[in-house]
C-alpha cells in the first residue's frame, strides 16, 4: 500500500574524507564520569553502564541557533565524545573495527524536567529528548584518531571554561560500552553513542554561546536563542 505521507529523511552528519553520516539511533551514557555523578548527588554504577535515548529529530548541526526550549526554566549544557557506528555488532561480534569516527557533542538537558521525573522514578524523555538537544560537531574517522583517552574534553561558555576532563576520566571505554550495549541491541551503521559528560554541568540562557572541545577533533558550537 502506499504510505499516506513521505517519511521523513534522516538527518546527517559529515565525516571528514568519507561523507555525510545519516544518522540511526542515539544511545546516550548516563554518569560515565564519577565527578559528574557526584555533583549530581549520584554514585556511579560500576557493574555496568546505562543508557537513555535521544531520536534523530534531536540532532542540530554545530553552527546553529537553539532556541530556548519549551517546558523549562533550567536549560544545561553537557559536552560529550560522540561515536559513531559504521558495522554491524550484535552480543559483541564485530566490535573491534565497528567504530566509524569520532566527534563531539552537547547533550542539551531540561535538568528541572530531568530532575521531576528522578524524583518521581519517571522516564527522562521530557528532559533529554528534544529538538536540538543533540549538538553534534563534523565526526573524523577512527583510523585518523591515535587512541582515546589522552585527549582533554572541555566546555566553555561565552570564552569562560566550565567543563574540563581528560577522556581517560570515563568510568566506561568507548569499547566497554559498545560490547556492553551491543548485548541488548543489534547495532547498526549510522547508531550515535554519546558516552556522557564531565563535572561541571551548568544553565545556560538566551545570548549564550556554547563551545565544546576535545583535542583533536572539530569543536561544537551553538547559540542560544530565545523562546519560540
Amino acid at each position: 500500500m502506499p504510505l499516506i505521507f513521505d517519511p521523513p529523511s534522516p538527518p546527517t552528519l559529515p565525516v571528514e574524507g568519507l561523507g555525510d553520516l545519516p544518522v540511526g539511533r542515539i544511545f546516550c551514557v548516563g554518569r560515565n564520569y564519577a565527578a559528574h555523578a557526584a555533583e549530581m548527588g549520584n554514585e556511579v554504577d560500576r557493574d555496568a553502564p546505562f543508557y537513555f535515548t535521544k531520536s534523530p529529530s534531536s540532532v542540530l548541526r554545530t553552527g546553529r541557533t537553539l532556541p530556548y526550549p519549551p517546558g523549562t526554566q533550567d536549560l544545561h549544557h553537557e559536552v560529550e565524545l560522540v561515536v559513531a557506528i559504521g558495522a554491524p555488532v550484535f552480543k559483541g561480534l564485530g566490535g573491534k573495527d565497528a567504530v566509524l569516527a569520532y566527534g563531539v557533542g552537547l547533550d542539551m538537558t531540561r535538568r528541572d524536567l530531568q530532575a521531576a521525573a528522578k524524583e518521581g522514578r519517571k522516564p527522562w524523555d521530557l528532559g533529554k529528548d528534544f529538538e536540538g538537544s543533540a549538538v553534534l560537531a563534523p565526526m573524523v574517522p577512527a583510523s585518523e584518531v591515535v587512541g582515546i583517552g589522552g585527549q582533554m574534553i572541555t566546555l566553555s561558555v561565552n570564552g569562560q571554561e566550565r567543563q574540563s576532563a581528560l577522556l581517560s576520566d570515563m568510568v566506561w571505554s568507548v569499547s566497554d560500552i559498545v560490547d556492553h550495549l551491543s548485548q541488548f541491541y543489534r547495532l547498526r551503521p549510522g547508531d550515535l553513542i554519546m558516552t556522557g559528560t564531565p563535572a561541571g554541568v551548568g544553565a545556560v540562557i538566551p545570548g549564550d554561546r556554547l563551545e565544546g572541545r576535545i583535542e583533536g577533533l572539530p569543536p561544537v558550537t551553538v547559540e542560544i536563542g530565545a523562546p519560540e
